[in-house]
C-alpha cells in the first residue's frame, strides 16, 4: 500500500544531531565526577533523553496520525523495528567487542574472569533489547543492558511506539491532554518531591528504576504527540542556531541547589521538560533552513545522531574505568576525552554508512511492499 511521504523537519533532524553529542561530551566529563553529581561539567547532558523522547512522540504522531487508515499496525511496528533495531543490533555487538577491554580493577572487576558464552548470551538477548535482569547482569552496574547502558531509552521508545499504536492515537485532544496534564504531575512529584531531586534513571530493571523509566518516558513523549497536533509552531529566523543554543544551555547548566535543597534541581528539570523542550521543538519545527551550509550541517547530524547515542557507550566505558583506575585528573585526561568524542562520531559514520542505511534500505525492500512513509531520521 502507497503511503506518500512528507516532508523532513529538517531543524529537528539537527537538533537531534546536537543533542547526540552533547551527550557523548557529558559521559565524558562524568568519567571525572566521581560519581557525584553536585560537580558534574555539562551537568544536565542526561535531560537530552527527555528532549529524544518528546521530538520521538512529535514526529511519530505527525508521521503516522492521519495514516492509520491506510497502514496496520504490524506495518507501523515494522516501519519502526526498521527503522530502530539495525543499530541496536550493532550497538550490542560493539559492546561486546569492547567488553573485555574495559576491564577494570575499581570499576569492573568482574569482566576479567568473565565467561565469553555469559558475554554471548548477553549480547543475543540484547539483540531483541529484552532486559537483563539483575541475576544475569555482567558488568556490575545492575543495568538491564551491560553491554550498552543507553538500549534502556530504547526499550521504552519501543514501549511508548506501542502504547501509541495500541491506545494513544484513538484520543481526542481533549482527552491526550488530561493524560499528559497527569504525566507532568507525575513527573514534577518524582523529581520536587522525590528523593533526588533529578530523572536520572530508568536503565535497571527493578521497581525503583522501572519507575524512573516510565516517569521519564510518558510525559515527554505524549506531550511530543499533542503538540505536533496542535499544530502551535512558533516562527523565527536562525531556529535552528537558536535552538542549538537553549539546548546546550539547558543540558550544560550547574545542578541547582545542594543536599539539602534538592527540590531546587528538580524543579529546574521539570520547567526544561515541560515547558522548555516543548517550546524548543516548536521553534525548530516552525523555522526554516535558507543556508544551503545549515541544510548540510543539519543532515549531517541528523543522520549520525541515532548511532552516536547507540554506539558511543562501549567507549565511554572503557575511558571511565582508564581514568578511575589511573586517578586521572581532567587537565590529564581532556586530549583523550577529545579522541573519545572524534572516535565515537567517525564511528557513528562509520556505522551509518557501511551498515545502518544498506541494511535499512534493504530491509524496505525486502518487508515494504512500496517506500515513503519516514518522515525524518527519527
Amino acid at each position: 500500500m502507497y503511503i506518500k511521504a512528507k516532508k523532513h523537519y529538517e531543524i529537528l533532524d539537527g537538533l537531534r544531531g546536537v543533542a547526540a553529542i552533547l551527550v557523548v561530551t557529558f559521559h565524558i566529563f562524568e568519567s571525572f565526577s566521581g560519581g557525584n553529581r553536585f560537580v558534574q561539567i555539562i551537568n544536565h547532558g542526561y535531560l537530552a533523553v527527555d528532549f529524544f523522547f518528546l521530538l520521538s512522540g512529535f514526529v511519530v504522531a505527525y508521521a503516522y496520525d492521519d495514516r492509520w487508515g491506510k497502514m496496520t499496525q504490524w506495518e507501523f511496528y515494522k516501519r519502526r523495528l526498521i527503522r530502530l533495531q539495525p543499530m541496536v543490533i550493532m550497538g550490542m555487538i560493539i559492546g561486546a567487542v569492547f567488553y573485555y577491554f574495559q576491564a577494570s580493577d575499581i570499576l569492573f572487576p568482574q569482566i576479567a574472569g568473565m565467561e565469553v558464552w555469559k558475554v554471548i548470551v548477553t549480547m543475543l538477548i540484547g539483540f531483541t533489547l529484552l532486559p537483563i535482569p539483575p541475576s544475569m547482569e555482567i558488568r556490575g552496574w545492575g543495568e538491564m543492558h551491560p553491554l550498552n547502558g543507553p538500549a534502556w531509552s530504547l526499550f521504552f521508545e519501543y514501549i511508548a511506539n506501542i502504547l501509541y499504536a495500541l491506545i494513544f492515537r484513538r484520543f481526542s485532544n481533549k482527552v491526550l491532554s488530561v493524560f499528559v496534564l497527569i504525566f507532568a504531575g507525575l513527573l514534577i512529584n518524582y523529581t520536587v518531591f522525590g528523593p533526588k531531586g533529578d530523572v536520572i534513571g530508568g536503565w535497571s530493571l527493578n521497581l525503583e528504576q522501572m519507575n524512573i523509566g516510565f516517569t521519564r518516558l510518558l510525559y515527554p513523549f505524549f506531550a511530543g504527540i499533542l503538540l505536533s497536533r496542535l499544530g502551535k509552531l512558533i516562527h523565527i529566523k536562525g531556529a535552528f542556531w537558536v535552538c542549538s543554543i537553549l539546548i546546550t544551555i539547558v543540558l550544560a547548566l550547574p545542578r541547582f541547589g545542594n543536599e539539602d535543597t534538592l527540590w531546587i534541581n528538580g524543579l529546574y528539570e521539570s520547567f526544561c521538560i515541560i515547558l522548555v523542550f516543548p517550546v524548543i521543538v516548536a521553534i525548530g519545527a516552525g523555522g526554516q533552513i535558507k543556508s544551503p551550509f545549515s541544510a548540510k550541517i543539519c543532515k549531517l547530524l541528523g543522520d549520525i545522531s541515532y548511532p552516536i547515542y547507540i554506539t558511543h557507550y562501549p567507549l565511554i566505558y572503557w575511558y571511565t574505568a582508564w581514568v578511575v583506575d589511573n586517578k586521572v585528573s581532567l587537565q590529564e585526561g581532556y586530549p583523550l576525552g577529545i579522541g573519545v568524542l572524534i572516535a565515537s562520531i567517525l564511528l557513528a559514520y562509520l556505522c551509518l554508512k557501511l551498515y545502518d542505511e544498506p541494511v535499512r534500505n534493504w530491509l524496505q525492500n525486502k518487508f515494504q511492499r512500496k517506500k515513503g512513509s519516514e518522515v525524518l531520521s527519527n
